[in-house]
């Protein structure tokens, strides 16, 4: 087995993954959580929300994950969020077209359309990888998955492919929240849905899978951080353009402001947001050193985007592979929504210090233009102050105006028109928006396979006790702050009496708000693997010492090095916490056991 075999092989076994449906058969793309996935992957969300919303200050919110057609119109997706798909004329089994021709070592093919994706696959004689008969006319699929809202014919709705969507729709509602005081953003933790058309990856590539998406919505002539000190000096390991177009191009070691410096990273937010994506993943337990960030080439990058960098995590299996994207979107976004529901979408921005700009200036006459015009004065009006100088003096005694889809005629000796010095205290802008956004169902997989470790044992260098089984140990060796249990108590045996102290121990750390696990069932040796396989970072153990000596002597086991320390039961819960923040090393925090 390689290492995804065996990480999958442990998180069937102990509870982190199954596959979904099991009972009629399964499904692919689809995976359920059991109650260590399940506890892993809340507390990487919750650790994302220290990041986002407790420290970079944007708060939460929640939309439905079923949306209305005009939503998806807007944002593109109904018209151009498809993966070309091509069918097996012998099974009937359904295949990316693109990733056919990516199997053979083929690059560059992400750009191509369906007729020269049909041509590629004919000149390399690809066939169907299930039956190996011939493969149909390539078309694009489109991947939301589509309902109806409502009872009978029902209106058009789809089921969300990213969370994104519902910060732009709620722009508004935000902007007044946040006073309308840029820069401000929004966050939201969610189901999306992608009918992905031959998901192969496991749990790298779902149907159903979970976001974490921010959008930061910026001034656009504001390229400046204001925290971007935080992170300047600090060294990321990226693959720029210039890099992956060098057939010898390698990736490249720059700190953050070296990056804005050069150009190679478009700005200080977009690099900031970059940064602070590093400090996350490094944070839940990815290596730095299997820790890349790739920067979309020209022929990938979003119409809509200045600048898009994506964190790679490199698998055993599937290699590097995408997790989070950070992208400058600019003001795409609000202005399709805009364009879309016909309503404006922007902040009006005050300047430190009025300026003066001479301008030229059209007044109607509004008391001539209302009664000509009634009900369409107002458009009329607004119509003639578009008017530049030039059109002005290049129309006769009369100018034609177009206002709400109509033409007018206006006299111009209803016009005044002319320059002018006017005081401008601010200015309307579209905000531009930064988004880092999180595959929190890839994190979870990667946390679990950079932490999946083998080692052999022996009893000189490693076996706990003497009963315990010698030959290799399966060990996940989880950062505290994502393990899914933060200690385990254990009576050495199951006798009443010790496991009646054990139950009080466990009860205290409990209170203290550890998430703790008990077990004394098998032997302690035994007991030790189980928590090692799943994790746990320290056991705690109470033998008859603990009930018979003076200060209550407990045992801690470290999960990683197997060392053993000695501390009073009385100061146990306090032990754990530094040991579990990191306050204190193992060895400071007791007397070590010698075995």
């Amino acid at each position: 087995m390689d290492k995804y075999d065996k990480v999958m092989d442990l998180a069937k076994r102990r509870g982190f993954l199954w596959n979904s449906f099991e009972l009629y058969g399964g499904a692919a793309g689809f995976f359920d959580y059991g109650p260590l996935g399940c506890t892993v992957k809340r507390k990487i969300e919750n650790l994302w929300r220290d990041f986002y919303v407790l420290n970079e200050g944007y708060m939460e919110i929640e939309a439905p994950t079923i949306g209305i057609e005009d939503i998806f119109v807007a944002s593109g997706h109904v018209g151009g969020f498809s993966d070309p798909l091509t069918e097996c004329g012998g099974c009937s089994q359904s295949f990316r077209a693109d990733h056919l021709i990516e199997a053979l070592g083929i690059e560059g093919v992400g750009a191509l359309d369906t007729v020269q994706l049909d041509e590629m696959i004919v000149q390399n004689n690809i066939v169907c990888p299930e039956c190996g008969c011939k493969l149909g006319k390539s078309f694009e699929f489109n991947l939301m998955f589509q309902t109806k809202i409502g009872p009978g014919t029902g209106r058009p709705g789809y089921l969300r492919p990213e969370t994104a969507q519902g910060m732009f729709v709620d722009f508004q509602r935000l902007s007044r929240f946040y006073r309308e005081k840029l820069p401000f953003g929004a966050v939201q933790i969610g189901k999306s849905y992608r009918n992905e058309i031959s998901p192969r990856q496991g749990v790298l590539r779902l149907r159903e899978f979970t976001q974490a998406e921010c959008e930061i919505f910026v001034d656009p002539d504001v390229k400046t951080h204001p925290n971007f000190d935080k992170y300047k000096d600090v060294k990321l390991t990226l693959y720029p353009q210039a890099q992956q177009a060098d057939p010898s191009g390698t990736t490249i070691q720059k700190t953050v402001g070296e990056a804005v410096a050069d150009g190679t990273v478009a700005h200080e937010f977009l690099a900031y947001y970059v940064a602070l994506t590093n400090d996350f993943l490094i944070r839940v337990g990815i290596s730095p050193e299997d820790l890349r960030f790739r920067q979309h080439l020209s022929d990938e990058m979003a119409h809509y985007a200045v600048d898009c960098w994506d964190a790679e995590i490199k698998t055993d299996r599937f290699g590097w592979v995408e997790v989070v994207g950070i992208a400058d979107r600019t003001d795409y976004d609000l202005s399709a929504h805009a364009k879309q529901s016909k309503v404006e979408l922007s902040v009006y921005i005050e300047y430190p210090e009025p300026i003066i700009e001479t301008k030229f200036v059209v007044k109607p006459d509004m008391g001539k233009l209302g009664p000509l015009f009634k009900g369409k004065a107002k458009a009329v009006g607004d119509a003639l102050k578009e008017l530049s100088a030039e059109e002005i003096q290049a129309a006769g005694d009369e100018i034609t105006v177009t206002a709400d889809g109509e033409s007018f005629t206006v006299s111009k000796n209803l016009i005044a028109f002319g320059e002018e010095s006017v005081k401008i205290s601010g200015k309307t802008i579209v905000p531009h928006v930064i988004e880092p956004s999180y595959g929190i169902d890839r994190i979870t997989y990667c946390v679990m396979e950079h932490a999946y470790d083998e080692e052999e044992l022996t009893a000189d260098a490693g076996a706990d006790t003497a009963d315990d089984d010698e030959g290799s140990r399966a060990v996940m060796r989880f950062k505290n702050i994502v393990a899914p249990y933060q200690a385990a108590v254990h009576p050495l045996m199951g006798k009443p009496d010790l496991s009646a102290a054990a139950r009080n121990l466990f009860s205290e750390i409990v209170a203290a708000g550890i998430m703790c696990d008990y077990d004394e069932s098998g032997t302690i040796g035994k007991r030790y693997r189980r928590n090692d396989e799943i994790g746990i970072p320290f056991s705690v153990t109470i033998d008859f010492d603990t009930i018979e000596k003076e200060n209550k002597p407990v045992t801690i086991r470290d999960r990683d090095t197997m060392k053993q320390i000695l501390v009073p039961a009385d100061n146990l819960v306090s032990v754990l916490k530094d040991l579990l923040s990191g306050k204190k090393t193992f060895e400071e925090s007791g007397e070590i056991v010698s075995r």
